[in-house]
Parts: C-alpha cells; structure tokens; sequence
C-alpha cells in the first residue's frame, strides 16, 4: 500500500468546495481545507505508485477549481 499528502491550491474561494469533491475520490482518505501556503490537504491511498498517479492525474485534477497539486509519497526509513 502506497500513501500520500496531495498538497493543493485553489482558485479563490473554492477550498471548501474542492476538499468536498475531492473526500468522496475512492483512494482518499481525508481531505481537509486549511490556510498557508495550500489551501487543501488530501491523505490519500493506492496499491501501487503508479496506480496512485493516476488517481492523481486522472481524477483529483480534474476537479473543478484546482489550479496546482504537489504529491508528497509518505516513507517508512
């Protein structure tokens, strides 16, 4: 099982809307609206690295009103 921080930026005003969407993304399992920098933060799970980027690409950039992500894989050291 593979983990990640999707670290996002909206359009203004659209964070609340797009960590809605975002939540109901089978793979997801949180995803918040907070301030600084990003303005939504995703925990999100796949089976493998690839199998997460396409989640990523394919489905949580799609949404309406993201105009930036960063994936941000969770290690075990």
């Amino acid at each position: 099982m593979v983990q990640a921080y999707i670290l996002i930026q909206t359009e203004v005003g659209k964070a609340s809307t797009v960590a809605e969407v975002v939540a109901k993304i089978a793979g997801v399992v949180q995803a918040e609206d907070v301030t600084g920098p990003y303005d939504v933060i995703v925990r999100a799970q796949a089976e493998t690295v690839d199998e997460l980027g396409r989640m990523v690409v394919a489905k949580v950039q799609k949404v309406e009103g993201i105009t930036r992500t960063l994936t941000c894989p969770i290690v075990h050291i």
